[in-house]
């Protein structure tokens, strides 16, 4: 691994930031949905500090990691074997987090088609801490697939950290958008946690080794958001 700034004097390397700023921006999508959605819970003054905070020390949690690449690399060895099957830190990881999305989801679709939101209680400061947390705990565990796809696409650290960098500021800057047109349209929020389900469903079965093409999945969700993106404009063209 090459840690030095030199490498920036190559065309390779900065070929590579390009890519792997674009491919870590694409992979992003799924947590800035996120993002919005727990952020959601707050009250409007409060959305965007949240965010900004939770994704300020989330990128500082990515960018140790990265220096600790050797550690990341390692977590990939199993600790143990069940049935057969050897689970790894990093899969560990993969199946808590994929568990955790899929009761949050849940529990938002729950509480979003029953009404049962507490506007009193979203507005302590409890509540404001909690989404900081959550938002760092679920950029965390989407950094482990990050940074072995960074350290599959480059040997230099260096390329890695700034490509990270940029696409969690290009992140911050389109959260507000992502919260707003969420927040806009209620029919979109119970589409996004649904598709935050399956991104749950995606990380248990890949923490169990079963290998998942994400490209048929953000196919799909496309493919929903172009329906429901029709459906928004057909109610706005003829409204009840």
């Amino acid at each position: 691994m090459d840690f030095g700034f030199s490498v920036f004097t190559s065309i390779d390397a900065w070929v590579s930031l390009f890519t792997l700023t674009l491919l870590e921006i694409i992979l992003g999508i799924d947590n800035l949905i996120f993002i919005s959605i727990v952020a959601s819970v707050l009250p409007a003054a409060q959305r965007r500090r949240a965010r900004n905070l939770g994704l300020v020390i989330a990128l500082g949690f990515r960018v140790a990691l990265l220096l600790g690449i050797a550690v990341i690399v390692r977590m990939t060895t199993p600790l143990f074997t069940v049935l057969g099957q050897g689970f790894s830190g990093r899969d560990l990881i993969l199946i808590g987090g994929g568990l955790f999305l899929l009761a949050k989801s849940t529990l938002e679709i729950h509480q979003k088609v029953e009404g049962k939101h507490d506007e009193k209680e979203a507005k302590t400061k409890a509540v404001f801490g909690m989404v900081v947390l959550q938002i760092i705990f679920f950029d965390i565990i989407f950094s482990f697939d990050s940074i072995l796809t960074a350290v599959g696409l480059t040997p230099h650290v260096m390329v890695m950290i700034l490509a990270i960098v940029i696409a969690m500021f290009v992140m911050m800057q389109f959260s507000a958008a992502v919260s707003r047109i969420l927040n806009k349209y209620p029919t979109l929020q119970i589409l996004a946690l649904s598709f935050l389900i399956m991104i749950g469903l995606t990380l248990m079965l890949e923490g169990f080794g079963v290998h998942v093409n994400k490209g048929l999945i953000y196919g799909a969700v496309l493919f929903s958001l172009v329906v429901e993106a029709l459906n928004i404009r057909f109610r706005r063209k003829n409204p009840l």
